[in-house]
């Protein structure tokens, strides 16, 4: 078959076109992300129950939702928090690989069941059930230049009116998220002096409005009955000015009304005035977009850029939009420096292969090669559902290196071919090296192939990246074989010509070019003689060998040892998040002063473009309250960052600003690198209480644990966002007594319950949106307890009986908010590691302190740490599971179990020299080390395949075995020492990016590199020593004269 190629040349290249033809289909048709989607599915139901503090929320509503939630089908765990503003969410986790629309028709199924259960108020209020989409790929402000002109309910109900069912058009958005409820509302602040001397309680006040603005449907006149014309009657609807609930009749006596207005005020306002949102201290609204899952990244924000751009013509006068975080421009930065890395890698390894082939017609074929199993790869991309993201495109980068390879090494041998036999025509040159490397490149394949399949058995977040990774080599690798064995002879074929003669035989050169071939092939002669003078030296010096090979293994074991582990490297990512607590119970007003004072503090910096500020929300735990705040800063480009450029150092400086600053505590900390878990970096776990006691035994216990982790080695600090020291008041009713007085106690805390925390139960519509009537007491009127001397209640007798009569208060402290996981109150302990020590490493030791709890507690890890406890264990397994691979796969080819631990063990050269590298630049044994590292084992096991496979040719055609072994080193060297340059230099412009991924870069070229480097300059010592040991104990143990084989093989 393989022999017909060669002679039919035009089959050959159509395999190739149509290989690049789906491979340019698959590039049109495959989504950009930045990582691969490995944030498991998350479906979150959410709503709120106005006027409710955290424990009755607990106690009320996410209890018997949760019972009913629990257990729903491929569900991995659950969790919920609930807030002092009565906002409460439950996220239900889903095993990797679940289908989110799915789960969430589950979830929601599961909620149906549970509403009968709940508070009227809360399915009032609504309860929304929603696949959560954990990567915000956009966050964008729209402000305004001048403070005075627009505030910030103009600002964020402009944008709710007019961007945001724009942008939930565009094709992939998910959701739009703005920071902060300023919806408008019709709010009515009643005067509680007023209604009492008027004899009136609130719910008068929500019936009157219940009972006069309503929609009716009066019907028509003059329909089936003799009468000329039809009229439709119609009614004005619901009241939606303030002037005309101004003028809701609430109470009368006789003739004489009492109006709404002559009891409350009433004003078109924001539904709630919990939080403040700045851009650089100018009035703002915040919105982030959400992806759902499946879509590219990249296609959405262009199209939402695209849809603000057009909508930003129509803008008042003063209003401007600004990005603070965008995934398209880090995207574009990685994916086009990934490109030119693509473009100078090729350009490199063309230069590299041209010197060593000296001749264009040689080097125009491995170029060719390169594109047709690049542009092939994208195919099957596609078919196998990945993305283009960042591991992929490192994957084809490194594939150069390896594509050329199988070039090389087939234009080699007809070189080679050539030059012992000066008459012989291209093509007979093709079909004799063809014979001899076809075993050695299927050889090749299966074993660098052998190497990335056992990485498709990796569960969990880590796997899909090892996943991705490892099948887009090996698609590329195949493909590249496929290329070796079909296109590549074929061309040398047609291309080649026998110029007869040796590397510089001919002595009348003049050209530079000309002379430096000559010398480069004088200084390389030199060098192979050096190397097999070296190679003879080491075989009769027994133990030296013995000592290099085991010594090597030795330092390689410890370099892997010693070097910290870490997932995914942090990267520079222009982008910093600080969040702001203060005192338990502080007010807003001195939240907002606090965040104004700091952002003043930070606007000196050089460095810094945009600085997004919002109070009223807490980051860390993800729920509302007026204590906390929070900011977004976006850097500035690398270039125009000043004097200070590294984003690490700036964090310094930031730190070093807001030290000052001592109302309140101030962290600052970088996005996770990963999307989809959680805001921080860190080992987490979830303490949890099995016995449902109150929230201050916990925090108690909770303090106690995190005092025993802080003792742990490695540990750099441990913290909880749970707080249980917030000012509290309890409200006490005397019963026994409003019998006596004849009061309702449900109407009483029912009407406590509209003064203080609102009434939400009317609605209306205008500028063609849904909103709520909010009738509640006026601000001043709810100050403190002397807040209860002025509120009234009606008794059976229609008497006003005052309410402090008949409740009392007691000072308390509570929790902000309760955490519940898998149906136990819990609470969040995140635990950060020192420089140098891993997660991975902290995890174990906090084991150890975590197992000693007492039985009524529990705990599990949680988020990432998750992934990294089922994930962690599996690498050295899978390492194990790919190099035992290789091994079988190379017994089978030599028909020996013993030769294939000639090219195994020559793989520690390799280890060693990528640990040395990656030490040396100072970075972690991460995620893209470990994939360059199991890279590096295929790479060098194919440099072992090339000097056994021809050592064994030589030795079957009856050499002694160190002739054979010698011979083979020889023979092997250029081609070894070709392919292992190009892909060296084909690393190089990797090593130098600068940029969001330049870590991610480093990482992976400078382990592949350095590890390629000591791999071949040892590894081409090591291997005819390795050689010549297991071929003598082949020999000894098979008994097989080998002349008897050299009779075979002539036959």
């Amino acid at each position: 078959m393989l022999k017909k190629i060669i002679d039919r040349p035009v089959l050959a290249t159509v395999i190739s076109i149509v290989l690049v033809i789906l491979g340019i289909i698959g590039l049109t048709r495959l989504s950009v992300t930045r990582f691969p989607d490995i944030s498991p599915p998350t479906v979150m139901v959410s709503g709120s129950y106005p006027g409710g503090n955290s424990e009755t929320v607990i106690r009320s509503v996410v209890t018997p939702l949760e019972e009913q939630i629990n257990g729903v089908e491929n569900m991995q765990y659950i969790k919920s928090t609930a807030s002092n503003d009565g906002s409460f969410s439950i996220s239900v986790i889903f095993k990797q690989g679940v289908d989110p629309d799915q789960a969430a028709v589950n979830v929601q199924n599961r909620v149906q069941q549970a509403t009968p259960k709940l508070p009227q108020e809360v399915i009032r209020m609504g309860l929304t059930t929603s696949k959560q989409q954990n990567s915000m790929i956009v966050i964008f402000n729209l402000y305004t230049d001048d403070n005075s002109k627009y505030d910030e309910l103009f600002l964020q109900n402009y944008a709710n009116i007019n961007l945001v069912p724009q942008m939930k058009r565009v094709p992939g958005v998910g959701q739009v998220q703005i920071f902060g409820q300023k919806d408008y509302s019709m709010r009515v602040w009643l005067d509680p002096r007023k209604m009492a001397s008027a004899g009136l309680v609130p719910s008068d006040v929500t019936q009157a409005i219940a009972e006069q603005s309503l929609e009716s449907a009066p019907g028509k006149l003059g329909e089936e009955s003799t009468a000329a014309l039809e009229y439709v009657i119609r009614y004005k609807g619901k009241k939606n000015k303030p002037e005309q609930y101004e003028n809701i009749v609430v109470k009368n006596v006789g003739s004489n009304v009492l109006r709404l207005k002559d009891v409350a005020r009433v004003e078109f306002g924001s539904i709630s005035y919990s939080g403040d949102n700045k851009s650089n201290s100018k009035n703002a609204v915040t919105m982030a977009i959400l992806q759902t899952s499946g879509s590219n990244a990249n296609d959405i924000e262009i199209g939402i850029n695209k849809e603000v751009e057009r909508l930003s013509k129509s803008f008042p006068p003063g209003i401007k939009y600004v990005n603070v975080m965008s995934t398209k421009e880090r995207l574009d930065e990685a994916t086009g420096q990934v490109k030119s890395t693509l473009f100078e890698a090729f350009i490199l390894v063309f230069i590299v292969v041209f010197i060593f082939l000296q001749d264009i017609r040689s080097t125009i074929i491995p170029a060719i090669a390169v594109p047709v199993a690049i542009v092939g790869t994208f195919f099957f991309l596609l078919v196998f559902g990945f993305t283009i993201n960042i591991l992929t495109l490192f994957a084809l980068v490194l594939a150069i290196g390896i594509v050329v390879d199988d070039a090389i090494v087939v234009v080699e041998a007809v070189h080679s071919k050539m030059e012992e036999d000066e008459e012989i025509s291209a093509k007979e040159a093709t079909h004799g090296a063809m014979a001899e490397i076809t075993g050695a490149v299927i050889s090749i394949t299966l074993v660098m192939s052998a190497v990335f399949i056992p990485i498709g058995f990796m569960t969990g977040s880590s796997g899909i990246f090892y996943k991705q990774f490892a099948y887009t080599l090996a698609i590329a690798i195949i493909i590249s074989a496929v290329n070796a064995l079909t296109l590549t002879p074929a061309l040398c074929a047609l291309l080649l010509k026998n110029h007869g003669g040796k590397h510089g035989d001919h002595e009348h050169k003049t050209s530079f070019k000309e002379r430096f071939f000559v010398g480069f092939n004088t200084s390389f002669d030199n060098l192979t003689g050096r190397y097999i003078k070296g190679v003879r030296f080491l075989i009769g010096r027994k133990w030296i060998a013995a000592g290099l090979v085991t010594g090597i293994t030795a330092i390689a074991v410890y370099m892997m040892m010693s070097t910290p582990k870490s997932f995914v490297p942090l990267e520079d990512d222009g982008f910093m998040v600080y969040s702001l607590s203060m005192p338990p119970g502080t007010a807003l007003d001195r939240t907002t002063a606090v965040i104004e004072k700091l952002e003043k503090e930070l606007a000196p910096i050089e460095a810094i473009d945009v600085n997004t500020s919002i109070t009223g929300f807490n980051i860390l735990s993800n729920s509302a309250s007026p204590a906390y705040g929070l900011g977004f800063i976006k850097l500035k480009p690398k270039k125009e960052r000043g004097a200070v450029k590294d984003i690490e150092e700036i964090m310094n400086i930031v730190n070093g600003k807001l030290a000052k600053i001592k109302e309140g505590q101030i962290m600052v900390f970088r996005m996770p690198p990963v999307e989809g878990f959680g805001v921080t970096s860190g080992a987490e776990i979830v303490l949890q209480d099995r016995m449902a006691r109150s929230p201050e035994t916990l925090k108690a216990m909770s303090d106690k644990v995190i005092a025993e982790i802080m003792k742990q080695p490695g540990v750099q600090y441990a913290y909880t966002t749970f707080r249980a020291d917030y000012p509290q008041l309890e409200l006490e009713v005397d019963e026994d007594k409003a019998r006596q007085m004849g009061v309702n106690i449900k109407e009483l805390l029912g009407n406590i319950q509209t003064y203080f925390a609102g009434d939400q139960s009317a609605d209306f519509s205008r500028f063609g949106k849904f909103y709520r009537v909010n009738v509640k007491a006026d601000g001043i009127f709810r100050m403190d307890e002397d807040a209860f001397n002025e509120i009234f209640v009606r008794n059976a007798q229609m008497q006003m009986v005052p309410v402090k009569s008949i409740v009392k208060f007691h000072k308390v402290y509570g929790p902000e908010s309760v955490n519940r996981y898998n149906l136990y109150n819990s609470v969040n302990i995140t635990a950060m590691a020192l420089p140098g020590y891993s997660n991975g490493q902290i995890m174990a030791n906090l084991e150890q302190v975590l197992d000693k709890l007492p039985s009524d507690y529990s705990y599990e890890w949680t988020g990432l740490s998750l992934e990294e406890k089922a994930g962690g264990s599996q690498t050295v397994a899978i390492f194990g599971l790919c190099l035992l691979f290789v091994f079988f796969l190379l017994a089978a080819q030599y028909e020996s179990y013993l030769l294939p631990l000639a090219v195994l063990l020559s793989i520690p050269t390799g280890i060693l020299g990528a640990f040395a590298g990656v030490k040396a630049v100072g970075l972690d044994n991460n995620i893209y080390v470990q994939v360059g590292l199991i890279m590096l084992v295929g790479l060098l096991a194919k440099n072992a395949i090339l000097i056994v496979e021809f050592a064994l040719q030589r030795r079957l055609a009856g050499l002694t075995i160190i002739e054979a072994a010698i011979e083979g080193s020889r023979s092997r060297l250029r081609p070894i020492i070709m392919t292992s340059l190009a892909f060296i230099v084909g690393m190089i412009p990797l090593m130098f990016a600068s940029g969001g991924t330049a870590v991610g870069n480093r990482s992976i070229s400078v382990s592949a590199a350095v590890g390629m480097f000591s791999g071949v300059v040892l590894g081409i010592f090591v291997i005819p020593l390795l050689f010549i040991v297991f071929q003598y104990l082949q020999e000894k143990v098979s008994r097989k004269k080998i002349a008897t084989q050299v009779q075979t093989i002539k036959e």
